[in-house]
């Protein structure tokens, strides 16, 4: 490869929550017993450098020594225009249908605020991410959960007639999607997505799509935007994106949305704007130039090989080595979505005394409760092959041993 996956970054120190917030809080609980290093498995972001492109343009911005007010430039427009033609096939993108956001949860907000009011149902989709369940209901919505069924091979997939018997029995008129699905790692099908579209379009729900994983596919998954799948579609969704899963830039802050209907857009953008928080930072916008470039589409190719052989073995182990634990091979995202349930049931353990005996030998996974997974637990593989294997080495000796 032209890239490097496979040397161990050294994070500590640099800000990162996912080595410096270890035994930190509830979500990392602990750090481990002496004679194991920290393995970062739980926060949401990679152990990889980013593609060279970036901090070459961030550096050649930076070296000016002047950063006032400025204007979004034309060429970080015409960046997002050539990544969706070339990631995703997408014709008839315009300057004027993309807009800036700090993160996609506030594009969420902003969308939803303009679509209902505080009060109403929202349709989610269940195990479903941790930051659409705060947000909503910090700002006053009532969520309403689908639950996602598995199919006879193990494959999550929506549950039509629970969507619509709960968007008219609930008089719901937004709906959230999450292509690919967090922290399932569905990447959904272009019919799965058009299923959907119709009850959406038939119940008149205003869609809110979060796509910004959209990227990271596996084992040769091609993401499908949901805009593209029929007129309701595109005339009735928010689609949020962001170049910071892709190329770890979340500290970096900057999202955009894409919206084609012009009223629709009118008012998020007010929203947005409404606060006064919501305003691009320089050194963000030289950061997506330098990433949606040809070097940046040839990083994440190796990006997503690397991840996959990560996943690849990751499910393997599993399947070999411990038995009664069960996961849903990701189509997309870097994240596990173990389910322990039969686990914890024959050993008479509890989905926390197993987490914490991960934290106690050094890997460092997450609780999936949160996450509407009753005792399942949620696990970051972007990482270098050789630390997946010692997690999982420790996990197969010391925890999943008994």
């Amino acid at each position: 490869m032209k890239y490097d996956f496979t040397s161990i970054m050294e994070r500590s120190g640099k800000d990162a929550i996912a080595l410096d917030g270890a035994g930190m809080s509830d979500m990392a609980p602990a750090l481990p017993e002496d004679g194991f290093d920290f393995i970062p498995m739980w926060v949401a972001d990679m152990n990889f450098p980013t593609v060279p492109t970036i901090p070459e343009a961030i550096i050649e911005r930076a070296k000016h020594p002047a950063y006032g007010y400025f204007e979004i430039s034309d060429e970080y427009y015409d960046s997002i225009i050539w990544w969706h033609a070339v990631r995703n096939g997408i014709t008839g993108l315009k300057k004027e249908h993309i807009g800036y956001e700090n993160g996609v949860l506030g594009g969420v907000i902003s969308a939803l605020t303009s679509y209902a009011a505080p009060g109403d149902a929202v349709l989610l989709h269940s195990p479903t991410y941790i930051g659409f369940t705060g947000c909503i209901r910090q700002n006053g919505y009532h969520i309403v959960l689908s639950e996602l069924k598995k199919d006879k091979d193990g494959i999550y997939r929506m549950n039509y007639e629970d969507m619509e018997a709960k968007i008219k029995e609930n008089h719901i008129h937004a709906a959230i999607m999450c292509s690919p699905h967090n922290p399932a790692g569905r990447v959904w099908e272009r019919r799965e997505l058009e299923q959907a579209v119709d009850i959406f379009a038939r119940n008149e729900v205003n869609i809110i799509s979060d796509e910004i994983w959209s990227d990271i596919l596996l084992n040769g998954h091609r993401h499908i935007p949901l805009q593209s799948v029929s007129t309701y579609a595109r005339e009735h969704t928010t689609a949020l994106y962001a170049p910071s899963k892709t190329f770890n830039l979340a500290g970096l802050t900057g999202s955009y949305h894409i919206i084609y209907n012009q009223a629709f857009r009118d008012r998020i953008r007010a929203k947005g704007s409404k606060p006064h928080y919501n305003s691009i930072n320089v050194l963000s916008m030289h950061a997506l130039t330098g990433a949606y470039r040809p070097e940046g589409q040839e990083w994440l190719e190796e990006l997503c090989q690397t991840l996959s052989g990560n996943v690849n073995y990751a499910c393997d182990f599993i399947s070999q080595h411990f038995d009664g634990v069960s996961v849903t091979k990701p189509e997309g995202t870097y994240m596990l979505f173990l389910d322990c349930t039969k686990w914890c049931a024959k050993h008479q353990k509890t989905i926390h005394e197993l987490l914490r005996d991960g934290w106690k030998v050094g890997v460092g996974w997450q609780d999936g409760r949160p996450f509407h997974g009753p005792c399942h637990i949620r696990m970051n593989l972007a990482l270098p092959l050789s630390r997946v294997k010692e997690a999982f080495e420790r996990l197969g000796q010391y925890v999943f041993c008994v």
